[in-house]
């Protein structure tokens, strides 16, 4: 059972032109609430803050909890199938506590040695985001040569590290600043990274990787994307995972790159995709993965920040590019105030990033 009688959630109050702030959204507090029969109760534990939420913010309702992948315990149970005391993904959100019904929760696997966050990590939506993109949709083969926009993030940590282990050439990075081009370089395994501010990418890129690349994983768009088209080789390969170098413009989307018919000249291979329409990927990701992550050799890059209550300001530091790696909020054991104060944040990678 729950020891708390009240609940907090998060809810977008006002649709942003541009950067959002805090007065985009508002804290609710409420009962707990109780489970009906066929559900069960979760208390909240870990939540992610990607950058699709910030695209989600232009869409989305207003004044319902914001949507995103949880992490939590079954604490009251009205269902067999979700007993008390499992751990389980849901997507109910920016929330601490959540009611759901067994088609809204995945119970997890617990692997000794992992950490619970790499749930929401390596092993999670961000991890299989990278996964699918280098194995289903850019097919990356042993000894070709990558190139990985916001490459420090969560999604660009997870490919560099994923892409070394599945045997890649020549791994290359932009990143936004020079203490995350040096975490690539050091910590991450990426042979090249630049940060994109110190001049044109396309020139970087061509400094970088001179013999050109044969895949690009996309997390940026615009001048990223037109870049990355004119290093490609023939045959090259684009998997676009995001585009947040437009997320928070207030003059819409990039012009469309002035390159693009170079795609048919070099016979390129464009394509998007969602990670949720590739679920099925996530037993092959856990059987990949697991063993990398028990033996030392994968680590799961995390930037976690603690306290609900500072949940949009690591949402916030998020588009700034605050992070490194994935970003996370953790519950904590202070208080779940809805202030803000005291955030802080700290990078982890490993194993050693102990639930």
């Amino acid at each position: 059972m729950t020891t708390h009688t009240s609940s907090l959630t998060v809810h977008q109050t006002a649709r942003p032109h541009g950067f959002p702030t805090r007065a985009h959204f508002a804290f609710v507090e409420a009962p707990v609430p109780a489970p009906d029969p066929g559900t069960a109760l979760v208390e909240n534990l870990y939540w992610s803050v990607d950058p699709y939420h910030r695209e989600a913010m232009d869409v989305d309702p207003l004044h319902v909890p914001v949507e995103g992948r949880t992490i939590g315990r079954i604490v009251e149970s009205r269902n067999p199938a979700l007993p008390e005391g499992a751990i389980v993904l849901h997507r109910e959100g920016w929330r601490t506590h959540a009611v759901v019904r067994p088609e809204q929760a995945r119970r997890l696997p617990v692997f000794d040695g992992v950490p619970l966050s790499a749930h929401l990590g390596i092993l999670g939506g961000t991890g299989l985001s990278a996964y699918v993109a280098l194995t289903r949709i850019a097919r990356l083969q042993p000894g070709e040569d990558l190139f990985v926009s916001a490459a420090a993030g969560g999604v660009g940590t997870a490919a560099g590290r994923l892409a070394r282990l599945m045997g890649a050439g020549r791994i290359v990075g932009s990143a936004g600043s020079a203490a995350k081009v040096d975490h690539l370089l050091r910590e991450v395994g990426y042979d090249a990274a630049f940060d994109y501010h110190d001049g044109p990418v396309a020139a970087q890129l061509t400094a970088a990787a001179p013999d050109g690349i044969d895949v690009y994983l996309d997390n940026v768009g615009g001048d990223h994307l037109e870049g990355a088209i004119t290093a490609l080789r023939p045959h090259g390969r684009i998997a676009w995972c995001g585009a947040v170098g437009q997320y928070n413009s207030p003059d819409g989307p990039p012009a469309a790159p002035r390159n693009l018919f170079d795609i048919v000249e070099k016979s390129l291979r464009l394509e998007g995709f969602l990670v949720r329409d590739h679920a099925d990927a996530q037993q092959e990701l856990y059987d990949f993965a697991v063993p990398h992550l028990r033996a030392g050799r994968l680590r799961s890059d995390e930037t976690v920040v603690d306290g609900f209550g500072n949940i949009v300001d690591a949402f916030l530091a998020m588009l700034r590019g605050d992070n490194t790696g994935k970003m996370l909020v953790r519950r904590g054991a202070g208080p779940l105030a809805a202030d803000g104060t005291g955030l802080a944040s700290t990078p982890r990678s490993g194993a050693a990033a102990a639930s």
